[in-house]
Order: C-alpha cells, then structure tokens, then sequence
C-alpha cells in the first residue's frame, strides 16, 4: 500500500516526523514522500535537507513559492502546486494521501488529489483560528478528505458536524505531542553553547506570522514590547511564507541587528526548538505549536493577537491583543505562571494509532457521503 507524506513547512515536518519513520519501518506501507513549500526556499533554510540527513529519500519536490510577499504571489504559488502535484501524483499514483493542517500548500495538494481520485487522511482537522485564512482552508480539506484524525474530541464533533460520517472520524490526540514525549531534549548549556547565547541571562522564545485574516502591523508592537527586556535571550525563528511573511522577517531582521540580545534563525531544527522551548522562560507569539506543543513542555506562552482565536488552549497560554502595554503586562503574567499545566491534546501515542485504523481499513477510498446530524 503506498502511503504519500506531504510536508511543506520545517515546523509541520517535525510533527509528522514519527509517523513518516512509522510508515516507512512498516511492511504493509510502501512511504512516499513529497516535498514543497519553505522546505525547498534557501531564504527558509533549504529545510529538505534536514528531511535527508533524517534517512527519508524525497520521492518528489514540487518548488512552488514565488519570491513576492503579496497575496497575489500566494494565489499564484496555489496554482503552480497545484500543476506540480498533478505531475508528482501522476508519477507516484499513491494509495492514499496523508495532510496534516491548514496551510495553502496542502489546499493545492488536497484539491491535486481529489480531481486525481486519490484518497485523503487528514490530520488535525476540526479546528479553528479565526485569525487566519488557514481556517477556511483546514475546513475546505476535510470536505475533500474521507478520513480524519482529530486532536480533540470537541474537534471531531466539529468534523462531524460538517458531515462528515463519525465511522471515518478518529480523536487521536495532536501528532507534535509525540515528539515532545520521545525525544532527548539537548541541556540547557548545551542549548546554549550551540545558539552562541549569553549562558547568563534568561530566553525568551517568539515566533510571530502574519495575522492573514487580521492585523497587519502587529509585529511593531511586540518588538515594541521586547525592548523592556535587555537582558533577556531574544531566541526568533523566521516567520512562514503566507503574505507578508517576508515583511515581518525584514522587521525582525533588522530589530535583532539593533539589539545584541536577540538572534533570528531560519530554523531550529525539531531538536534545538523543542529544547529552547523547554529551558525558555516563556513562549511568546502567535504559533500553533505554542498552544499544543508548549504545555506538555511547562513552558508558559504569551499569544499574541487573532491568528489562533478560536483554537482550544491549556491554562498556561495568556491571550493578549496586540499592544504593547497589554503584551509587557501578559509576558509578566506568564513568568509567574505557577500552576499545574493542562495537557488536553492527548497521550502522544498519535502515530501508532494512526497506522493501526489505516492497517484496519477495509479499503482506501474517495467515495463518501454527506453525513446529516
């Protein structure tokens, strides 16, 4: 059974990261692995060959990003992958397709399949950011997917409430759990040897994208924010590549050449980010990851903004509006965060579960009904 792992971002490869190792160690599965998006982008960190040293071959790289910053270059990067999947599925013709997420490359690769007749799982579906056009998006592939694996089980009532069928509906928990509970996170010393940091003073983690259904200029107000921190560790890592992505990283990049205390990187890799997560004092932006991810870590986050309005959060994230004031009074809020962390995206066993229902399906297919409540 061939099995095709879409990954077009450094941060979602290293939540499908188990389940790919899953899939390609298993003797029912043939893995195929296609890649696109950032990972094949020198200004993002050229992160496939990350995916290369992990021991994985790249079946297929679909190069899709255009250089511009604007949502125009985003439609026209949806229409390039969409070509460069048709010709990448054409060649592999998998079984079924595995897409984790909202992000636009995967709308091109889920409507790519679903013309094609190739069957979909999709992974985290269910959920919902408000403050993003990844909303639309993560819903629009769940009508074109036939299976689901949920992170929650309120997420997997909103999957069924959009119709589809609670038989092919699965609540697994979230799959970046899974490497939070198995990897050997690097020391603190050796963290920040590696980094280059000041040993002696605290870290702060942030990464911020781009508010796409909201607030264009939110990223002066956090840096804003960070300049009442001297002595802290500013630890960046770039902004994605949906419209205006660019734009922010100019501003950061220019911010971290101003102030001594802060680096911005491509990419920290699963290992180095899960490791500043760990020994960061707080988490601090508008990422997905510091929502799920974070917690199980007992870090606190500060979340900045809409981008992730709508999303089930922990207890230990501080939802701010994007002023600078309110950002300063939540980041102090957080660092005297002293309660037990919830953990409600599940046990982290997310890959074993998914490959045992693939394993137990009768078959892979495209044909579906629309399921009334």
């Amino acid at each position: 059974m061939k099995i095709c792992v879409m990954t077009g971002t450094r941060a979602e490869y290293g939540l499908l990261y188990p389940l790919i190792k899953k899939i390609k160690e298993d003797d029912a599965f043939q893995l195929q692995l296609v890649v696109t998006g950032m990972h094949l982008s020198p200004e993002f960190g050229n992160t496939y060959e990350q995916i290369e040293r992990d021991g994985f071959v790249i079946d297929e790289k679909v190069e899709m990003l255009l250089s511009g910053d604007s949502a125009n270059s985003v439609v026209k990067s949806i229409g390039l992958a969409t070509i460069g999947f048709a010709d990448a599925f054409t060649r592999l013709r998998p079984d079924l397709l595995i897409i984790l997420g909202d992000r636009f490359e995967m709308l091109a690769a889920a409507q790519a399949a679903l013309i094609m007749q190739i069957p979909i799982a999709h992974l985290h579906g269910g959920e919902c950011t408000y403050g993003a056009y990844d909303d639309a998006i993560r819903h629009s592939i769940t009508k074109m997917a036939t299976w689901h694996f949920t992170s929650t089980a309120s997420h997997r009532k909103r999957v069924i409430q959009l119709g589809e069928n609670p038989e092919r509906v699965f609540n697994v928990g979230a799959i970046g759990i899974e490497n939070v509970m198995t990897i050997d996170l690097l020391t603190k010393a050796s963290l920040y040897e590696q980094l280059s940091v000041d040993e002696n003073k605290p870290l702060f983690l942030i990464t911020y994208h781009p508010e796409t259904n909201g607030e264009t200029g939110g990223i002066f107000k956090l840096l804003a924010a960070l300049e009442n921190y001297p002595e802290v560790n500013l630890l960046f890592t770039k902004s994605n590549a949906d419209n205006g992505g660019r734009a922010i990283n100019e501003v950061i990049q220019q911010f971290v050449n101003d102030h001594p205390n802060a680096q911005l990187y491509d990419s920290l890799g699963q290992l180095r980010y899960l490791s500043a997560v760990k020994h960061a004092q707080v988490v601090i932006g508008n990422s997905s990851s510091a929502l799920i991810e974070v917690p199980y870590l007992e870090t606190p986050t500060v979340n900045c903004g809409t981008r992730q309005k709508g999303r089930e959060r922990p207890n230990s994230v501080f939802d701010v509006a994007l002023r600078t004031k309110d950002i300063v009074d939540a980041i102090e809020q957080a660092l005297s965060f002293n309660e037990p962390y919830e953990q409600i995206f599940g046990d982290g066993q997310v890959s074993k579960k998914i490959i045992n229902i693939l394993k137990e399906l009768p078959s892979f297919t495209v044909v579906k009904e629309f399921y009334d409540l």
